[in-house]
């Protein structure tokens, strides 16, 4: 609790200002393949600030994936520096371990962390809860919805404790009707629970909807060749001539004409 006298809203933005959030400058990644050399990402720059989300869309193969690991320590460039709060990822598939139930598999990011299996399901079953899964605790992944299993994966990454989430595709395998839902749903999520958010899509309307800011990367080399500001309150409807026109620039960046 904060001091008597003290207010929590200063608090908080001393905290903010501690944080890195993500900062990627320059960055390069090369691969050695069979075929010799490929460079994934050449001189790539770009920013989420603390409590931001970052939308980074661009096509097939330009590096977006690589960029998340590079961001999560998984990898580390060739060159320029990356500085960034302690990050989770969620990757593209749920990765759910089919043999747990769904409350193991989402407290699986609290065993890894010390606590007895008791413990990490006393501390997950509220956001069950939350999540809207309770009913589902005891039930194996082949038992949920696509929908369901990824909010399951969504949980696991919010538990592991980082600041910051790098987020995978993570609607790419829904039915149009689910991912919207989907959408809705993290949007939600996020103003409760504050997080600095990279977040890799495909989905430009997608990107416009949920992101405080779009990076756009250029093909393979991926480079930044456009930010935008998404600066709409939300909730964002997809038809709202604003988001409509930001979903048009975007498209426009990456050289898709409408």
């Amino acid at each position: 609790m904060p001091a008597k006298g003290v207010t929590e809203a200063p608090i908080k933005a001393a905290l903010l200002e501690e944080r890195v959030g993500v900062s990627v400058e320059a960055v390069g990644r090369t691969f050695d393949t069979k075929r010799g050399s490929l460079k994934a990402l050449d001189g790539l720059s770009l920013r989420a600030y603390p409590e931001e989300i970052v939308a980074v869309v661009g096509p097939s193969g330009c590096g977006k994936s690589t960029l998340l690991e590079l961001i999560c320590g998984l990898q580390k460039p060739d060159a320029g520096t990356i500085r960034t709060d302690p990050a989770a990822l969620m990757p593209q598939r749920d990765a759910l371990l089919p043999w747990l139930n769904a409350i193991d598999n989402a407290a699986l990011a609290l065993r890894a962390r010390g606590c007895s299996r008791a413990e990490a399901r006393e501390r997950t079953a509220p956001w069950l809860e939350r999540f809207g899964l309770i009913e589902f605790a005891f039930a194996r992944p082949d038992e949920l919805s696509g929908g369901m299993r990824q909010r399951i994966s969504f949980l696991r990454s919010l538990l592991a404790g980082k600041p910051v989430l790098a987020l995978d595709e993570p609607f790419a395998s829904l039915d149009a009707i689910t991912r919207a839902q989907m959408q809705g749903w993290l949007g939600h999520v996020l103003e409760g629970e504050p997080r600095t958010v990279v977040l890799v899509t495909h989905d430009v309307e997608e990107a416009v909807v949920l992101a405080d800011r779009v990076v756009v990367l250029s093909a393979r080399p991926g480079r930044t060749v456009a930010e935008i500001e998404v600066d709409l309150p939300r909730p964002r409807g997809r038809t709202d001539p604003a988001v409509v026109s930001l979903r048009e620039r975007a498209l426009q960046k990456l050289g898709v004409r409408s």
